[in-house]
């Protein structure tokens, strides 16, 4: 294929909630342009950017896919995002790649929580945006609703610059409100061959309606262009066109088009404006980068080509024997292929072998890349999602992206114990794909815990590693760490005493016990005088006590926030040691600890959930029902929108994701951090205290 320099380059990022037609609208895109040979279907499960089993199997798009169109001497570069919130990680990703986003909105649905979440993901980077009704033949297709629910949920400033004639079954044409002309289409075309027409005259109306709502917003975003309106000229189409352009850059405006992707009706006339309105690589603002390896001053990246390499990974995959293949974005200089790079995020040498621009799942090998573009190569040594890829002589490290963090955990362990090691392979292979989906080991529960963005992405993830790795896994909610405490004083004695031939063991202290400031964790104190127990054994007490407060005295549960004194004792001469004076420690918290009113403490989160208005009592409900404590709410910058704050018990936070997804139909969204630990209400400590005797006796009979 043809190089395409800076200027010729738009890299666009496809997002939208799921079963908006993302990967439907990519897929015509690229073959209207002639980029692919094939036009294919969710269906059967030929589109050319869900390649995976799990995706052609589910039919909703899992990772992100990348393809390319070429169109008016332009290459765009097409990023086709997941819908699902469960895998929203390859969306931001997708997001931080490209340059602008083109939002799908459903044509029955209008604005959806995937819609939502994306279009302020893209607003946030100050990306311009672009909205396509791309499903306007299907059933119950409804424009106009679709264009309020924009207006409703996400901006006022969206404006249509063409408009459907019919929708559904009816759907026959689109209005180009800038060229004043109708495109009608015939059935049984394959690439969206349309007859250019005028405006029907059922359609007029209509169009004199949408036509000046275009131009009064147009004209709204320049001085001159509004003088102009105002004086009665008329605006000329190329006018409007580059004033659009420059408000879209600015965030003033939001154009929206509608097409069928699936018949490839109006796919053109999609190309036509991403090639107009859509800015270049070479327009965008610079970028700040971090010099150096190690250094924190910052250097100005520009999509100049005489400027040194500089590169992005935003995506990882696995592909069967291929190995790792690392996605990037260029930002500055050129590359060749075969060409030596270097990682600065790890300081690491690389070589570009095969560099290739991605097409679904092909990869199209090309001489080199220009600032802008995206491209691909596979089988470096030790490069990974978010790493910059620089030169040598001059490394920079480029703004990494923010993945959010997991919002549900699962304990989890391989079905078969001999294929834990293999397990814990994959594991750890999802999240070099997938910065969303994280593991690690708790040492104080003893189990592998795993997080995402839902239940659906981590059971997606586990049939990953099951058909790449032949391993299954089996999940469970995640044991809750929690503490006990005790609540009043108490004193007794330890002894211990063993004669069995010989040299024998003796250890004799007594101590006392008293609750301690919240925090404050275990504390000994040494209070023996006259030498009742010689200071050498005194540490060995300690380390008793504190071995036996690991194991609790209610339900196995480490001991806290109590004191400890070590205030008489006894020994002898010959048979007392430090392991004999650890024996009494351990004796003489088992004796004293249960006196001391001991009770359970449950660690707590502080939740902070930001919902719809319409949703806050709902909301609030549920929070309360988990015996959270509401702390307060305040209204956000974003309207219509509140905040609310508690505190609630990690116990009850399980699968809190999916039910608040339920009840704010996925449009809120929430912040969990840990809190402290209090005190747990008698009786949901006494089922921990049933449930953990029952366990031990389970073990017993074992």
């Amino acid at each position: 294929m043809r190089e395409y320099r800076s200027e010729a380059i738009r890299n666009i990022a496809v997002v939208g909630h799921g079963a908006s037609g993302k990967t439907t609208l990519v897929d015509a895109l690229a073959f209207v342009s002639g980029t692919s040979k094939r036009h294919g279907s969710i269906k059967d499960g030929s589109t050319l950017t869900d390649t995976s089993p799990e995706e052609t199997e589910r039919k909703y798009s899992i990772s992100l896919g990348c393809a390319y169109a070429e169109w008016k001497d332009t290459k765009i570069n097409l990023l086709d995002t997941p819908g699902f919130l469960d895998f929203q990680g390859d969306a931001i990703a997708g997001i931080a790649a490209a340059d602008g986003a083109l939002v799908a909105v459903g044509a029955s649905t209008g604005v959806e929580a995937g819609t939502e979440r994306m279009f302020r993901e893209a607003i946030a980077r100050k990306d311009p945006v672009l909205f396509v009704v791309s499903t306007i033949d299907r059933e119950h297709a409804d424009f106009d609703a679709a264009y309020q629910s924009i207006k409703d949920r996400l901006t006022t400033k969206v404006v249509p610059v063409e408009i459907p004639i019919g929708a559904g079954a009816g759907f026959k044409g689109v209005i180009n409100l800038f060229t004043k002309r109708a495109h009608l289409f015939k059935p049984g075309t394959k690439a969206g061959e349309y007859e250019e027409v005028d405006i029907p005259a059922s359609e007029q109306a209509r169009f004199e309606r949408y036509h000046q709502e275009m131009v009064e917003a147009v004209a709204a975003t320049d001085d001159a262009l509004l003088e102009r309106f105002f004086g009665g000229e008329e605006l000329p189409g190329e006018l409007a066109m580059s004033a659009m352009k420059e408000a879209m850059k600015r965030q003033d405006i939001f154009p929206l088009l509608c097409c069928s992707s699936q018949l490839t009706w109006g796919v053109r006339t999609v190309l036509d404006f991403l090639v107009s309105l859509m800015p270049s690589a070479f327009e965008m603002e610079e970028l700040h980068a971090f010099k150096g390896a190690e250094g924190e001053r910052t250097v100005e990246i520009h999509p100049s080509e005489g400027a040194p390499f500089t590169a992005l990974v935003f995506k990882t995959t696995a592909e069967p024997h291929v190995g790792d293949v690392s996605f990037f974005r260029t930002f500055s200089g050129t590359v060749a292929a075969g060409q030596d790079v270097y990682n600065a995020t790890r300081d690491s040498a690389e070589k570009l072998m095969h560099l290739s621009i991605p097409l679904g799942r092909e990869r199209v090998e090309v001489p080199r890349l220009y600032p802008g573009d995206i491209g691909c190569v596979a089988k470096l040594h030790n490069t990974h999602t978010n790493d910059t890829l620089s030169t040598k002589a001059r490394p920079v490290r480029l703004p990494q992206i923010q993945f959010p963090d997991p919002i549900v955990t699962f304990a989890v362990k391989a079905s078969l114990r001999p294929d834990e090691e293999k397990f814990q392979q994959g594991l750890h292979r999802l999240h070099d794909e997938d910065p969303t989906f994280q593991t690690h080991f708790n040492s104080e529960t003893h189990e592998t815990i795993v997080g995402g963005m839902g239940e659906r992405h981590i059971e997606v993830g586990l049939a990953r590693v099951a058909r790449q790795f032949g391993v299954k896994g089996e999940l469970a909610a995640p044991r809750i760490p929690y503490r006990e405490t005790i609540t009043s004083k108490g004193d007794g004695q330890g002894r211990h005493k063993k004669q069995s031939g010989g040299k024998g063991q003796f250890g004799d202290c007594w101590i006392r016990m008293r609750p301690g400031p919240r925090g404050s964790g275990y504390v000994f104190q040494d209070e023996i005088v006259g030498g009742a127990i010689p200071r050498a054994y005194i540490p060995a007490v300690d380390r008793g006590v504190a071995e036996a407060a690991a194991r609790g005295v209610l339900a196995g549960y480490p001991m806290v926030d109590f004191v400890v004194e070590c205030y008489d004792g006894s020994y002898h001469s010959v048979d007392s040691n430090e392991a004999s004076f650890k024996m009494a420690g351990i004796q003489a918290f088992k004796t004293v600890a249960p006196k001391c009113r001991p009770a359970l403490l449950e660690p707590l989160e502080m939740v902070e959930v930001t919902t719809p208005d319409a949703y806050l009592g709902d909301v609030m409900g549920d929070l309360s029902s988990r015996r959270g404590h509401i702390l307060g709410t305040e209204p956000t910058d974003e309207g219509s929108f509140t905040r609310v704050r508690a505190i609630v018990p990690q116990g009850d936070m399980h699968l809190y994701a999916t039910k608040l997804s339920s009840i704010a139909h996925g449009r809120a969204v929430f912040s969990q951090r840990f809190h402290g630990y209090e005190h747990m209400p008698a009786e949901a400590a006494a089922k921990i205290i049933e449930t953990a005797a029952k366990a031990r006796g389970e073990e017993t009979a074992d």
